[in-house]
């Protein structure tokens, strides 16, 4: 193997000179895109947005390093994908159906304190980033949340309990919740550890009543720190 080959190959100074004033223009332009597009960070975006910035990102990279692509031809893709973004936001804008298909809709993922289960009894989200995205909220357990919905930019909305409602849930707090059990020793308000339903449980093997699952965190009932 040749390692100058593998680190160089056939890169001189004015064509390194050259990869660099494309990589400013090109980057540059897909600065300006975004800029122009109204967006203030990835959160924001939907699938199709994402969708039309890896579109973007391919069309600029390889004008960044290639002699055979020219800058014209990056800038053709790029007023060709802005026009369909254009065309296909106009669209969604007038259809609420063909906005649902290109944006999808919001999920809602907590309800009455419980996560919601899709049919298939699977759930619809990561829970780990879940709880992390409940914990930035100073979320304590799912009870204290009477409704979730996760949002077609990736974001979550929560809804709260009153203090006086807030009943027994599943704690997001990544020491008690690792605190699983599938055999109860001593009785007492634990949650499932899968859909969060709260139970008084008894000794022995337990199996929730709404999910059928048999494996138990003890629930807390804290108040919500505002």
């Amino acid at each position: 193997m040749k390692w100058d080959d593998v680190f160089i190959g056939d890169l001189n100074f004015d064509f390194a000179i050259e990869i660099i004033v494309r990589t400013l223009i090109m980057f540059s332009m897909v600065l300006i895109v975004l800029r122009l597009s109204g967006k203030k960070g990835v959160r924001q975006l939907s699938l199709f947005e994402v969708a039309i910035i890896i579109g973007l990102g391919s069309a600029a990279g390889d004008p960044m390093f290639n002699k055979e692509t020219s800058i014209l031809q990056a800038v053709v893709v790029f007023v060709t994908i802005i026009l369909l973004y254009r065309v296909i936001t106009f669209f969604a804008g007038k259809s609420e159906f063909f906005e649902s298909i290109v944006e999808g809709d919001p999920i809602y993922v907590i309800e009455n304190g419980e996560f919601l289960l899709k049919e298939s009894g699977d759930h619809t989200f990561a829970k780990d980033e879940f709880f992390s995205e409940m914990r930035q909220q100073s979320i304590a357990h799912v009870g204290q949340v009477k409704t979730a919905i996760l949002e077609t930019t990736g974001n979550i909305s929560f809804y709260y309990y009153h203090d006086e409602e807030v009943g027994y849930g599943l704690p997001v707090q990544p020491k008690l919740y690792a605190k699983k059990l599938t055999v109860i020793d001593e009785p007492d308000v634990y949650a499932c550890s899968y859909c969060a339903r709260p139970s008084q449980l008894e000794r022995g093997k337990n199996r929730c009543s709404r999910c059928k699952r048999h494996e138990w965190v003890l629930a807390i009932n804290d108040k919500r720190l505002n």
